[in-house]
C-alpha cells in the first residue's frame, strides 16, 4: 500500500518540478537584468536593485488574493492562471524595451511576480502535503534542485544574450554624441525583446497544457503533518464567523507568524547572494561581463546543498539543527568573502548558496506544521513574506552608499541569519504543532 502511494506521487511531483524550473529561471533572470538595465537605462546601483523590489513586492500584495483564487479554482487551475499572468508580464518587456522605459520594465516584473505568487502559493504546500512532514524538507529540496538548475541556465543564457560586450559598450559611451549614445543604448535595450517573446509564449503554452494534465487535488482540510489536529480543526470551525476570526486563528499559530518573518529575512539574504553577486564581483575589481557569471556559482553551490539536504535530512540531521548550522555557516562564509580578495572571495561568496540552500525547505514545514484547514492561507502568508527580497536588496544598496563601500553593504545579511537561528531554536514552537516531529 505504501509503495503504491509513493508511486502515485511521482507524476504530480514531476509536474511541480517543471513549474519550479520555470519560476527558478525567471527569478534568476533578475541577476542578469540588474546589471543589464543599469547600463541600458543609465541607473545607479540602488536604482537597479528596484528590479528585485518590483519583482518581489508582487508576492506581498498578491499572495493573500492568490489563496482565494486557489480556494475557488483549485491548485491546478490556479497554477495555469499564474502562468498566463506571467506571460502577460513578459510581453510588457517589449514596449518597455522599445521605449527604454525603466518604470515599464518594473511594471512587467511586478506582473510576472504576481503570477509567480500564485504559482508559489499553490506549489509549495502541494509538495509539502504529498507525504509525511518528516520528509517534507527532502521533497522541497528536490524542487530546489529543479529551481537552481533553472537559475544556472538563466545566468548563462540570458547573460550571453543581454550582457555580451557590455564592458566595451559602457567604455564607449563617454566618447559618443547624445544621438549616438541614445542609439547604442536603444540597441542594447532591444536585446530583451526576442528572448521575452519566447518566454511569454512558453508560459502561455504551459498554462494551456496544465489545464489538460490530471493532478490530484488535495482536500481543503488536508493537514501537512501526521499528528492529531483536533485543536486546529476546532479553530477552523470558526471560519464561518468571518474573515477576522480566520485571521485571528491563523495568527494564533506562533510557528507560522515567526516562520513568516523567517521567510522574509531568508529571502532577503538569499536574493542578495545571487542578484547582487555582479556588484560584489565588480567591487573586487572584475569586469561586469565576467562578474555577471558569478551568480551561476551560487546556483551550483545551491544544487550541491540541495543534494546534501536530500541525503542528510532527516536521516542524519533533523530540520531545526540543520537550520542553525546553515545560518552559522552563512555568517562565516560572508565574513570570509568580505575579508579576502579575487577568486578566493568569489568562492566564499558563492558558498552562501550551499549554506542557504536548505533554509527554504526547512522553514516551510516548520511554519505550516499543525495548521490544518488554515494551510492554504498560511501558505499565502509565507509566500507574501517573499517581499523580503523587495526590501532587503535595495536596503543593502542604501547601506552601501551610506558606508561608501559596495562590499560593506553586504553586512545587512548577517541580522537576517541571526533571526533564523532564533527561529530554529525556539521560534518554531506552537501549541498546535507536533514540535518533536521536526
Amino acid at each position: 500500500m505504501e509503495r503504491q502511494k509513493s508511486s502515485s506521487y511521482i507524476f504530480p511531483i514531476t509536474i511541480i518540478g517543471v513549474l519550479f524550473f520555470i519560476f527558478g529561471f525567471i527569478t534568476w533572470a533578475n541577476s542578469q537584468l540588474i546589471p543589464y538595465l543599469k547600463t541600458a537605462c543609465e541607473l545607479t546601483d540602488t536604482e537597479s536593485y528596484l528590479v528585485g523590489t518590483a519583482f518581489f513586492a508582487a508576492y506581498f500584495f498578491m499572495s493573500i488574493p492568490s489563496s482565494y483564487i486557489l480556494k475557488g479554482a483549485g491548485f491546478k487551475k490556479g497554477m495555469s492562471i499564474g502562468l498566463f499572468i506571467m506571460s502577460v508580464g513578459a510581453l510588457l518587456f517589449i514596449p518597455a524595451a522599445e521605449m527604454r522605459s525603466y518604470p515599464l520594465f518594473l511594471g512587467g516584473l511586478f506582473v510576472i511576480g504576481t503570477g509567480l505568487a500564485l504559482l508559489q502559493t499553490a506549489s509549495n504546500p502541494y509538495v509539502t502535503m504529498l507525504g509525511p512532514i518528516e520528509s517534507a524538507a527532502q521533497r522541497i529540496s528536490i524542487m530546489g534542485v529543479c529551481n537552481k538548475l533553472a537559475g544556472f541556465c538563466a545566468v548563462y543564457i540570458l547573460g550571453f544574450l543581454f550582457l555580451d560586450n557590455i564592458d566595451q559598450i559602457e567604455a564607449s559611451l563617454p566618447a559618443l554624441t547624445e544621438m549616438e549614445k541614445a542609439q547604442t543604448l536603444q540597441e542594447l535595450a532591444d536585446k530583451v525583446i526576442q528572448p521575452y517573446i519566447v518566454i511569454a509564449s512558453a508560459f502561455a503554452l504551459l498554462g494551456i497544457l496544465l489545464l489538460f494534465v490530471r493532478l490530484p487535488e488535495p482536500a481543503d482540510g488536508t493537514d501537512i503533518s501526521s499528528v492529531d489536529i483536533s485543536s486546529a480543526d476546532a479553530l477552523s470551525a470558526e471560519v464561518s464567523s468571518g474573515s477576522s476570526a480566520v485571521a485571528s486563528n491563523v495568527l494564533g499559530h506562533s510557528n507560522l507568524v515567526l516562520g513568516a518573518l523567517a521567510i522574509f529575512f531568508y529571502v532577503g539574504a538569499e536574493v542578495i547572494s545571487y542578484d547582487a553577486f555582479t556588484t560584489f564581483g565588480e567591487a573586487l575589481g572584475f569586469a561586469k561581463q565576467t562578474a555577471s557569471k558569478f551568480a551561476s556559482y551560487t546556483a551550483i553551490a545551491m544544487l550541491a546543498g540541495y543534494f546534501l539536504s536530500i541525503v542528510l535530512i532527516p536521516k542524519v540531521i533533523r530540520q531545526r539543527p540543520a537550520l542553525v548550522l546553515c545560518a552559522v555557516l552563512s555568517i562565516i562564509f560572508l565574513l570570509l568573502a568580505l575579508n579576502t580578495t579575487g577568486y578566493t572571495a568569489v568562492a566564499f561568496f558563492a558558498l552562501l548558496g550551499l549554506s542557504q540552500s536548505a533554509m527554504w525547505p526547512i522553514i516551510w514545514p516548520l511554519a505550516l506544521n499543525g495548521l490544518g484547514r488554515h494551510t492554504k492561507i498560511g501558505s499565502a502568508i509565507l509566500v507574501m513574506m517573499i517581499v523580503g527580497g523587495a526590501v532587503i536588496l535595495p536596503l543593502m544598496g542604501v547601506f552601501a552608499e551610506w558606508m561608501d563601500s559596495r562590499k560593506l553593504g553586504f553586512l545587512v545579511m548577517i541580522p537576517c541569519w541571526i533571526f533564523l537561528i532564533y527561529y530554529a531554536v525556539s521560534g518554531y514552537k506552537s501549541r498546535y504543532a507536533d514540535n518533536e516531529a521536526v
